[in-house]
């Protein structure tokens, strides 16, 4: 249950960049079972576009079709090797809709915040009539980064050149270009994104390049995002009557599909890894349902001798596929963000929300922040660990626990099926 109770601080946006660097190759080794385990540095194109077959090994040496109490789990070149990054940009962060903030990030007009996916830079902002736009945080002059952080604009002002544009992205002046021929400045707006709302969260596509902005309905955009498990996340406390109260961020030395795999072990490690945390909840109430994409754990709390007031009667897990976490027990709901920096470093953002009957109380808080940060110092121990292990030519894959990891499986069967559709 990687951070499910964890923490982060940070006032501004996501920073999700990565650094590409050569794979590498090693031995073949010796496993019971034949899987890639690091792939050759060879890069030669399949047949499919935009795959290697490097890559493409790499992918079907995970087999879905395999029922979960045979499986094997994927091969470490997964975790380790930088060609699979690349693709994971491409055909799981670059299609459908992203998590990228919340919606008290961008309440009011000339409202702002940035951040950056693989190599996009965004920007999100609410425009003088409060309307709700995404753009690449990119100047059309000669490409700089226009805003950085978040806050409140009026409009975006180069740091470079003094270009300036619009909330609504329009160019509103271009410096010194007395003499130019042949410039449109409606050709030089910048270049918009797809953005919308569900609940509390702001959302955004990175897979298309739209002509307008025009958002469906939250019912719309929630079946598109969540599927049918949209309605029970939205009867289940995951809305927007809470009050962020903070957030809180993390680099972590792991791949971030190791901190995604923590989560969704049904609980198997909680007992062996997080004793405060277990205390506070019924183990052996833990159930999982999986949805298109998305899965679901529930857990009731512990007894009244023994419960938590942070973590009250029952507490609900969802992941949201690719790496999305929304956690909601007692009066919190809190939301975990982990974006690939590298192929063995990651970054994950806690944002906290509240029961807005408890914002005033600040020992309270204190109290249930502190709790959470030991848990998720203890998940990001595991993590790391895991990420040494899964570099050591003593591992290719592994098996699942059937009767609790079934999330995890349902996690690896969506990557597999959105990497190799083309």
């Amino acid at each position: 249950m990687a951070a499910k109770h964890g923490i982060w601080s940070s006032t501004n946006f996501i920073d999700a960049g990565f650094l590409r660097s050569s794979s590498s190759s090693c031995s073949t080794r010796s496993c019971t079972v034949s899987v890639v385990c690091r792939s050759s540095s060879s890069s030669s194109s399949s047949t499919e576009i935009g795959i290697s077959q490097a890559q493409l090994r790499m992918v079907e040496a995970f087999d879905p079709k395999i029922p979960l109490v045979e499986a094997i789990t994927p091969p470490s070149s997964w975790y380790t090797d930088a060609s699979f990054l690349d693709l994971e940009f491409e055909r799981v962060f670059f299609r459908g809709w992203q998590a990228v903030g919340y919606t008290e990030q961008i309440e009011r007009p000339h409202d702002f915040f940035t951040g950056r996916l693989g190599n996009v830079e965004f920007v999100i902002c609410r425009d003088a009539d409060g309307d709700l736009h995404a753009f690449h945080n990119v100047c059309r002059h000669h490409a700089s980064i226009l805003a950085s952080g978040s806050g409140k604009k009026s409009c975006f002002i180069c740091p470079y050149h003094g270009w300036t544009y619009a909330l609504d992205g329009s160019l509103l002046k271009a410096t010194r270009i007395t003499g130019i021929k042949n410039f449109n400045k409606d050709e030089f707006r910048l270049v918009p994104l797809e953005v919308t709302t569900w609940g509390p969260f702001v959302l955004v596509r990175l897979d298309g390049n739209p002509s307008s902005q025009q958002r469906g309905s939250m019912k719309m955009v929630g079946n598109e995002w969540l599927g049918s498990s949209s309605n029970i996340l939205s009867t289940n406390g995951v809305d927007s009557s809470l009050k962020h109260v903070c957030r809180r961020e993390y680099s972590l030395q792991c791949n971030w599909k190791v901190f995604c795999d923590n989560y969704l072990d049904g609980g198997y490690h909680v007992p062996y890894a997080h004793g405060g945390l277990a205390s506070g909840l019924n183990l052996d109430s833990y159930s999982t349902l999986m949805y298109e994409k998305v899965s679901i754990q529930r857990c009731e709390g512990a007894s009244a001798e023994q419960s938590f007031d942070r973590l009250g009667s029952k507490a609900l897990y969802a992941f949201v596929y690719p790496n999305f976490m929304i956690n909601r027990y007692g009066p919190w709901m809190d939301t975990n963000l982990v974006v690939p920096l590298t192929t063995t470093k990651c970054q994950v953002v806690f944002d906290y929300f509240l029961d807005t009957s408890l914002v005033d109380d600040k020992a309270f808080i204190e109290r249930s922040l502190e709790e959470s940060e030991r848990v998720q110092l203890e998940d990001i121990a595991l993590c790391e660990g895991v990420q040494r292990g899964l570099e050591s030519p003593a591992y290719c894959s592994g098996r699942y626990a059937p009767a609790v990891e079934m999330a995890m499986h349902h996690f690896h069967c969506l990557l597999h099926k959105f990497l190799t559709n083309v």
